[in-house]
């Protein structure tokens, strides 16, 4: 298992200028994009995979890393050097490093070393370059230690360093040879031979082989020590020849091997690990012997590899199952990797690979069962670093590719224990894969040195280990732990000294592959400040959102990505640069080499204090087409000056290619504004414009101008500026003299300071409050060359022009304001559609100083609306949810008052219970704080909404007669047997703009007599949808809708008296909830049940039925007059007197005899009884 490197790049072979084809639009400070330097190779070598800056006496050099170059056959990778600085561009030219670095006294394998896939400088002079997958053969395997060679300042290879040089383990093999008659053609044995052993190195201190022969005797057919190469080994063992025998004595032959050909008489080493090898073809003749044997075998540590050749068998069509069970008891455990069974001699061949694999695995083992590696596959170089004492190396595949760091030091090499970083696996032979070392680092606090290594697969989210060194001895301080599984946190490391104080001051820790929200390979840079010697989290940093898209179906796709897998991996690459900006701090490079579908990108970090700010202050994309170049930012350096302006330039490269940026000069510009007056007075006009007196101001306007990498050289500047009068308004209170232009824009040449002046005038505008803002914007002529502005200054310069005020000898004036209010409406508030005005007076009075910028503040609640004022300028105010208005504008004088109305409407949107307002007054004076209590009103009056509607109903009486001659029916059938029906309608409508509430509407009608009898039939009732009407059980109770028949008993008219009226009768009602609709509707079908008025003794009756209309809203009511409605149904009877009641007929008798009585006496008292004619007789 190899780790998974950087996506990365392939052989560059030239280098050009190059104005924009690179590089695509980017956000840009001080890093020139646009006249970069570009280095280009084949893709496939991986030309442009590492970059380094370099100087040496032959003058200034790009150095970039092609892992891969020599396709197709012999992929050792190498470095080329690419001149720079010296006008016209050179090509670049291969260093062929390999070639010379070397290991001597071991069997090297150099092809796919990946040579420069490392790549760093030596802060002494020179460079060291690794090839990783370097490796070297150990008899059968190859053992992937790495290397790495100390460069020389003339490109010259000095030394080379691999922590593991030599064969860990060396094995004496024997070979047990059946060579009975049954054998069967030996020529087959033979080829066995040849194959198995010219797989094998052999040598005094590698292999060594002995072979014996055995039948019926033994034979020692050569010793361990006899030879002492492959090639005399082989000749030897094709010159055996067949001893024959008639009896297979196998028990015999294993254990003359086991006491002779083990023997360091013959060639056996102390300490070196046994092998036999049997081979056979039949059953053994002593096989009672061979449990004692092979325990024997198993006392002195032989591992034994047993072939069971079937030829015999199978040509004597004979069962082979007792054979292989005697051969596999021969065989070591685990017997599946140690036996093996061929179907005849021909077939031994087949078998030698398969043999050899797992004898040569034995090499590789510290014991003889084990199974894991140490430094054998160690990968030494994956990552380097030269601290100040120290230079690390990576080694990620030590351990079981648990990893580990290598320290080396002159002569001195420290490799540390596979306990040192991390507690061995609770499983033997399984490997850890934390990876540790893929990247390493160092950090300086207080003359101290921190070792920083990363395993970005520990615990699957990835681990940085900070460290020291005590006297060789490696003590961990700390460890930071990822967050998110498989996001190879630690694969990427980079400390900082930003403040250039000798102390290092923050460790950012790439984890490339972070996934974003939408599983994306976002990637994300975390941020550790060093205190003291530990490492605190101080923020994290993510590229810009990357939109993957894997068809253009999709709605946010505007490309489709053609590569996977999708995303930025951001923090690939993390490099610290010399301070670009010149702002005294040093900055970060990041790349993303994944972005815009696999062009990249790189992100800069400008330093800050001893941290780097959070927004990278450039971005610069890749402007490749993605298959010449792509991987943009897989690698960063920038430490140096290659054109010798005396600016940080950086090298950034990808796959295929690499560039070098010039870094431009920061111009520092500062401005400055002065006016004269330096106030303005509205009350002292000092010049006429248009033949109107006003006030004129001159501005006079300096620039100065200083590099910052040179503050002491004159620098001639060519600017341009733009000035902008009252800026902060969107209509200007003054103008440029000579103009009607609030605006003036001009180019000015600058060398080292200029001045120059601008005259406006003020308008006549009553708006005096705030100062006059004055904006100059300036930019450079040219920003595409030359210097850039400092971006920590601004490019634009705010100067304010205040107004004087009116305080007499006073420097502040001291106001005293009043505010008084009043409204329309002082108790309970009705609101109705044709009256939905409410109104508020307000007094503001000033008791003292002037009040500039006198306003009224007024918060009311929702439920009004701002509709005007009355009694100043309708501009005054300002409505903005609140209400701002200016009162006596510009100031309010002392002893002044200004009374004024504003007029509200209500918000039918809002219906609240009160109507709630605050008013405030306020200035720009001050005023001292025991005055401000008489500045504030709060009001809140109660309020409610008279909601407009219409209630009709049907006309508003009916007359009913009743024959003398009807008669009352038996049965009843129908609702015609019943009597005649009346149908009421009800209609409500919204005619208001307030909403309706939800309503009840009560009908009450005379349902039954005193007695019981029926009066009116309730036979049903319809409503529009928004209605619910109840009971239901109220509606044709007896079921005569439904066909139900109903018997009048005939003893019924015997009860029946006088119905004089309907005060007694009972009532229903019907009560329907209706739904805020704009429009309700209810019917409701009553029948006067005749019946009971047949009979019944009288003339004329009248009946009722009342309607209710009520609101269920305590806010939204109703007017008197849609409350009720009546309806009157007379009911009369024909050809039969009422009758009178007894009283009547009494009463009436009484009163005819006393008025007969006061007639008799009226007409006494006037004589009418007096006789004159009797007295005139009697005279």
């Amino acid at each position: 298992m190899a780790p998974r490197r950087r996506a990365g790049p392939g052989v560059a072979v030239a280098c050009c200028w190059l104005l924009t084809v690179v590089l695509g639009f980017c956000v840009s400070f001080n890093v020139d994009v646009k006249n970069s330097m570009t280095f280009s190779g084949p893709v496939e070598d991986m030309f442009g995979y590492t970059v380094q800056q370099y100087e040496n006496e032959e003058g200034k050099w790009v150095l970039i890393g092609s892992p891969l170059v020599g396709q197709p056959k012999n992929k050792t990778g190498d470095v080329y050097k690419c001149p720079v600085g010296r006008g016209k561009p050179l090509p670049c030219i291969k260093l062929d490093l390999p070639v010379n670095t070397s290991i001597p006294n071991v069997t090297e394998v150099k092809e796919n070393m990946t040579f420069g896939s490392t790549l760093v400088t030596n802060p002494n002079g020179g460079f060291l370059a690794c090839g990783p997958l370097y490796a070297y053969r150990c008899g059968h395997l190859h053992y992937t230690t790495g290397i790495c060679s100390d460069v020389s300042p003339t490109f010259q290879v000095v030394n080379s360093i691999a922590p593991v040089r030599e064969c860990s383990t060396q094995l004496d093999i024997v070979i047990v040879l059946d060579g009975s008659n049954s054998i069967y053609p030996w020529e087959s044995v033979t080829a066995f031979l040849n194959d198995l052993l010219e797989r094998m190195d052999i040598g005094p201190k590698q292999t060594q082989v002995g072979i014996v022969q055995y039948g019926e005797n033994v034979t020692h057919e050569f010793n361990l020590n006899k030879y002492s190469s492959t090639e005399e080994v082989l000749v030897a063992a094709n010159q055996i020849i067949q001893r024959g025998g008639r009896q297979t004595m196998t028990a015999l032959g294993i254990d003359t091997a086991r006491k002779e050909a083990f023997t360091e008489a013959r060639g056996a080493r102390r300490g070196v690990k046994k092998v036999m090898v049997i081979v056979t073809d039949g059953e053994s003749h002593d096989n009672h012997l061979l449990n004692k044997v092979i325990q024997d075998c198993e006392d002195e540590n032989i591992q034994r590899f047993s072939i069971a050749i079937l030829g015999s068998y199978n040509r004597g069509n004979l069962s082979t199952e007792k054979f292989v069970e005697e051969i596999k008891s021969i065989a070591s455990e685990p017997t599946e990797k140690h036996f093996f069974n061929v179907s005849d001699e021909l077939a031994l061949v087949t078998i030698v690979e398969a043999l050899g694999e797992r004898i040569f695995a034995l090499e590789a083992t510290a014991d003889q069962s084990a199974a894991s590696f140490e430094m054998e596959m160690s990968q030494t170089g994956f990552s380097a670093h030269y601290s100040q004492d120290w230079v690390m190396l990576g080694a990620v595949g030590a351990y079981d590719w648990n990893g580990t760091v290598v320290m080396q030091k002159a002569n001195q090499i420290i490799i540390p224990h596979n306990t040192t970083f991390n507690v061995e696996s609770t499983k033997k032979n399984e490997p850890l894969a934390s990876y540790l070392g893929y990247t390493v680092n160092s950090a300086t606090v207080s003359g101290a040195v921190l070792y920083i290594a990363g395993q970005p697969r520990y615990n699957h989210t990835g681990q940085v280990v900070i460290y020291r060194m005590d006297d060789g001895d490696i003590k961990i301080l700390q460890t930071l732990s990822g967050e998110q599984i498989g996001s190879y946190f630690g694969s990427v490391l980079t400390t900082i000294d930003i403040d250039k104080d000798s102390n290092t001051d923050i460790l950012l820790v790439g984890a490339p592959m972070y996934m974003g929200t939408e599983k994306e390979e976002q990637g994300k840079v975390y941020v550790y400040a060093l205190n003291q010697t530990r490492f605190e989290y101080q923020m994290s940093l993510e590229p810009i959102k990357q939109t993957c898209c894997s068809s253009l179906k999709h709605n946010s796709c505007t490309k489709e990505n053609k590569n996977e897998p999708c995303g930025a991996r951001f923090g690939t690459a993390i490099a610290a640069v010399r301070d670009l900006n010149l702002d005294g701090f040093d900055d970060i490079v990041i790349g993303a080499p994944l972005e815009d579908d696999h062009g990249g990108a790189v992100y800069i970090y400008h330093g800050s204090g001893k941290t780097i700010r959070k927004e990278y202050a450039q971005r610069i994309p890749s402007g490749g087409d993605g298959k010449t170049l792509k991987f943009f930012g897989q690698s960063i350096h920038g430490e140096m000056d290659l054109n010798g302006d005396g600016l940080t330039d950086v090298t950034i490269g990808g796959l295929g290619g690499a560039a070098l940026f010039w870094s431009r000069d920061v111009a520092v510009v500062k401005v400055t504004m002065n006016f004269e007056p330096n106030k303005v007075n509205i009350q002292k006009k000092n010049c006429r414009v248009e033949g109107k007196e006003t006030v004129c101001i001159n501005a006079t306007v300096c620039f100065d101008v200083k590099l910052k990498s040179k503050e002491d050289t004159i620098y001639i500047a060519d600017m341009q500026y733009r000035v902008t009068l009252d800026s902060l308004r969107q209509i200007s209170r003054s103008f440029f003299s000579g103009t009607q232009e609030r605006k003036i824009q001009r180019n000015i040449t600058v060398e080292e300071s200029e001045c120059t002046k601008l005259s406006f005038y003020m308008l006549d505008k009553h708006d005096f409050r705030d100062s006059v803002r004055i904006t100059l914007d300036f930019n450079l002529t040219d920003p595409e060359n030359g210097p850039v502005l400092d971006d920590s200054l601004p490019n634009s310069v705010h100067e304010y022009i205040p107004f004087a005020k009116d305080c007499g000898n006073k420097e502040k004036c001291i106001s005293d304001l009043a505010l008084k209010v009043s409204t329309t409406e002082k108790g309970l508030l009705i609101v109705r559609s044709h009256n939905d005005k409410f109104n508020v007076s307000l007094t503001v009075k000033n008791k003292k100083d002037s009040a500039y910028n006198t306003r009224t503040i007024v918060h009311y609640s929702p439920n009004l609306i701002f509709s005007g004022i009355e009694a100043i300028q309708k501009d005054s105010c300002e409505s903005n949810h609140n209400l701002t208005c200016k009162v006596g504008y510009p100031f309010l004088r002392r002893g002044e008052e200004v009374t004024f109305k504003i007029l509200f409407q209500f918000n039918t949107s809002y219906l609240m219970e009160n109507v709630v307002i605050h008013l405030s007054a306020t200035s720009d004076s001050e005023e001292p704080p025991e005055a401000l209590s008489d500045n504030e009103v709060n009001i809140s009056i109660p309020v409610k909404y008279e909601v407009g509607l219409q209630f009709y109903s049907s006309a508003s009486e009916y007359h009913i007669s009743i024959a003398a001659n009807e008669t009352v029916p038996e049965v009843i059938n129908s609702t015609e047997d019943i009597g005649d029906e009346i149908n009421i309608f009800y209609l409500i409508r919204k005619s208001g703009h307030f909403p309706m509430p939800e309503l009840k509407l009560s009908i009450s009608f005379p349902n039954l007599t005193s007695d019981g009898y029926p009066v009116l039939y309730p036979s049903g009732w319809s409503s529009s949808n928004n209605a619910n009407c109840r009971p239901s059980s109220l509606q044709d109770p007896l079921g005569v809708n439904s066909g139900k028949k109903t018997i009048i008993s005939k003893s019924e008219d015997l009860k029946r008296g006088t119905i004089p009226d309907c005060s007694t009768c009972k009532f229903a009602t019907i009560t329907c909830n209706l739904i805020p609709s704009d429009m309700s509707q209810i019917n409701v079908s009553l029948i006067v049940w005749k019946p009971t008025f047949i009979k019944a003794r009288f003339s004329s009756l009248n009946l009722t039925v009342r309607a209710d209309l009520q609101s269920e809203n305590t806010s939204l009511i109703l007017s008197t007059g849609n409350q009720k409605r009546e309806f009157a149904i007379q009911i009369s009877k024909d050809g039969l007197p009422g009758r009178v009641p007894l009283w009547v007929i009494l009463l009436s008798a009484f009163a005819g005899l006393l008025l007969l009585m006061l007639l008799i006496l009226a007409l006494w008292k006037i004589g009418f009884f007096k006789r004159p004619l009797k007295k005139k007789m009697e005279k």
